[in-house]
């Protein structure tokens, strides 16, 4: 079995992330708006620090950290999971140009990574398209 992935401290975790062609404020408003946030969170999750959210397929958790144009981090689980996990937002950049990230960590296992690496990837591309499709393209 592949330890890829597993950390001391955060159990194991995977990321994600993509260089994309707008600025900070322009994903942080598309990323936090309600349609936004159904796109990486789920359909009906608001944030506000501190607060506990849940999404219409039932996922549940809370806003740790909220930055504005910088990250969220939220605890995330699913209905069907044993055990809540940490996602986190990031965005990072200047000008035209910024790196959005999806980080999640206190996976249970190689094979939970696995998915939520799909996840997440099935993500970026969600947010790619809808970013295209607020352009025009």
């Amino acid at each position: 079995m592949s330890t890829a992935g597993l950390t001391k401290d955060s159990g194991w975790e995977v990321g994600v992330s993509k260089t994309l062609q707008y600025s900070v404020p322009e994903l942080w408003d598309l990323l936090t708006s309600p349609n936004g946030l159904t796109l990486w969170l789920g359909e009906g999750a608001e944030l506000a620090v501190g607060s506990r959210y849940e999404t219409a397929d039932g996922t549940t958790g809370e806003v740790r950290s909220y930055r504005e144009h910088d990250r969220i981090r939220v605890t995330w689980q699913p209905a069907d999971w044993s055990h809540d996990s940490t996602v986190q937002l990031a965005l990072s950049g200047s000008g035209p140009k910024t790196v959005l990230r999806f980080h999640q960590e206190r996976l249970a296992d190689a094979d939970e990574r696995t998915r939520q690496r799909t996840h997440w990837q099935d993500v970026m591309t969600t947010v790619i398209e809808r970013l295209g499709s607020d352009r025009g393209q």
